[in-house]
């Protein structure tokens, strides 16, 4: 074997900027309608090209064992490419766990375009988010990231040029919302309700700001009544100012738009005491390269 690399990645979190629940499908599965959008806060993780597969976590809520994400991402592409050796994973956990940011999932991405590098495999993009879709719809997604239109469970995807001219401000209460049980208690939109993300995500937010009035989460309605502390953190939002506050996916994350840095300032110093915080600048794009070659031996 060739002398060792590590490569370090930094897998960012999403949003979902509006997120419509259409119809139940026939295999127990729902329709959904909507953007991601990721913002700037990622975790960190290190492959070491080694001879297994093994993991280390920072987090004791994202646990090294054989059902974490990146571990299946990395069996996964071991077993589909046939490649002989092996990673050690080093994750290093910033995104809140259950808090509907997609964490897992941008690790797991993370991980399928690291060890495609790492291994000389030279697979396309379309073959990693296909292996992607295997772990997850939103795994798919953040094999390129950035902004998509997703519809189908989520992994039917149209990425482009979105931009979000706002300060974007993330607020993570410590409540954890089962993404299961989310499903099972949220209702599908009737067939004549508008369902008008496409739109949104085909326009201009800094022109034309009534597009924000399209963007509803149907998981709202049953994750408020359970959890009224996620409620409160969009009304306090709303009260500061914000042009949207909307949960991101089944939360317990809630986003606010902010026109101006200050105001979002000034919002999260009214979270930052209870709750996990982070800002994310307008029109923000994640820096690229994402992934970052060490031509050493391992640690």
């Amino acid at each position: 074997m060739s002398a060792s690399h590590r490569i370090l990645l930094r897998p960012h979190a999403k949003i979902n900027i509006g997120l419509h629940i259409l119809r139940k499908r026939p295999d127990a599965y729902h329709d959904i309608e909507t953007i991601f959008h990721e913002v700037d806060l990622y975790d960190e993780i290190e492959l070491v090209r080694t001879e297994g597969i093994s993991m280390e976590s920072s987090s004791p809520a994202a646990p090294p064992d054989a059902e974490n994400l990146c571990m299946r991402a990395a069996a996964l592409l071991r077993q589909w490419s046939g490649y002989e050796h092996g990673v050690h994973i080093r994750l290093t956990k910033r995104i809140p766990v259950g808090g509907g940011l997609g964490g897992g999932s941008s690790d797991a991405a993370a991980v399928l375009v690291g060890l495609n590098h790492l291994w000389n495999l030279s697979l396309p993009v379309e073959d990693l988010q296909r292996l992607g879709g295997q772990l997850g719809a939103d795994v798919s997604f953040f094999i390129r990231g950035e902004s998509a239109y997703a519809t189908g469970r989520g992994e039917v995807l149209r990425h482009g040029d979105f931009r979000v001219p706002f300060w974007i401000l993330l607020v993570t209460p410590p409540v954890h919302v089962s993404t299961a049980w989310a499903y099972q208690h949220v209702v599908p939109r009737p067939p004549t309700r508008t369902s008008g993300l496409s739109a949104v995500f085909e326009g201009d937010l800094g022109r034309s700001p009534d597009l924000l009035l399209e963007v509803e989460n149907d998981f709202e309605i049953p994750v408020f009544a359970h959890y009224p502390a996620i409620q409160d953190v969009k009304r306090r939002l709303g009260s500061a100012g914000a042009a949207l506050a909307l949960m991101s996916g089944s939360g317990a994350s809630v986003f606010g738009l902010f026109r101006e840095e200050d105001q979002a300032n000034s919002a999260a110093a009214g979270f930052s005491d209870e709750y996990l915080c982070s800002l994310t600048p307008p029109l923000f794009r994640p820096p690229q390269p994402r992934l970052r070659v060490i031509d050493d031996e391992p640690r």
